[in-house]
């Protein structure tokens, strides 16, 4: 039997921290007049009525507080951002009493996320089938397949992934690799992700898996484990801000939406 999404209630949860290797204070710096996590926050807020950023830093969750926004504060040691969203989720769900049924994972360095985005992937839980879903998105024929920052996947009957790569996957037989975006349709994955509040925290307690580690991609830990990841798929790429240059990228592209 298939639910509709309005009986399920979903939170946005936003990691952030403030260490960064390559962008120390990232979710702090400014686009225009806000910082980068407010705008996040606020393109979350379009598609749920309950988001709130998971940190570790009280820098980011005085600035949340200050325009308005919810934080809730997570342990430095987290390895990952789903690992921040499970404590997160688990602190929110003690803490207010609330229910949550589905954590939608995203990204705090990508300030123009679409709710249209956000919306793709809560439909997917209109099959009660559905445990882990993400985004995909069709390759053009001009687009780098073998970007290994750009990683693929490859899908079953029913749009659930059987794996992702940093590689151009499948490979194409007898055909040269400059073709293989001709002969064959490829899917980038597009970072988003949203959980069953169980799944969730079911997930973060299996141990690291040899293709997790090998292809650096933490979803294979999940398939490793049996675990189905439904895909909906997206004609909306992302924008993810990892070093300084993506912000300066960043800011004018929001200068020409003013």
């Amino acid at each position: 039997m298939m639910e509709k999404a309005s009986d399920i209630t979903f939170a946005g949860i936003i990691p952030a921290r403030f260490a960064s290797t390559r962008f120390p204070g990232k979710p702090l710096a400014m686009i225009g007049d806000k910082p980068m996590v407010q705008r996040v926050y606020e393109q979350a807020m379009q598609s749920l009525g309950i988001v709130y950023v998971a940190t570790d830093d009280k820098r980011i969750s005085e600035a949340i507080l200050k325009f308005g926004g919810r934080s809730v504060m997570t342990s430095e040691k987290h390895q990952s951002g789903t690992d921040r969203c499970a404590e997160a989720a688990d602190k929110i769900m003690t803490e207010t009493g609330m229910k949550i049924d589905v954590v939608i994972n995203i990204q705090g360095d990508e300030p123009f996320i679409k709710p249209e985005q956000i919306n793709l992937l809560k439909k997917c839980f209109s099959d009660p089938d559905v445990e882990i879903a993400t985004l995909i998105r069709k390759t053009i024929p001009e687009e780098d397949i073998f970007n290994p920052n750009h990683p693929k996947v490859i899908l079953d009957s029913r749009k659930n992934a059987i794996y992702f790569s940093r590689s151009a996957i499948p490979f194409i037989r007898d055909t040269e690799p400059s073709e293989w975006s001709v002969k064959h349709q490829f899917f980038k994955h597009i970072g988003l992700y949203a959980y069953k509040t169980g799944t969730l925290q079911k997930i973060t307690r299996l141990p690291e898996s040899i293709l997790e580690v090998t292809e650096s991609l933490e979803q294979n830990r999940w398939i490793e484990n049996g675990y189905k990841i439904r895909c909906a798929l997206t004609d909306m790429d992302s924008y993810g801000i990892d070093t300084p240059d993506d912000l300066d990228n960043a800011r004018l592209i929001m200068k020409r939406f003013k």
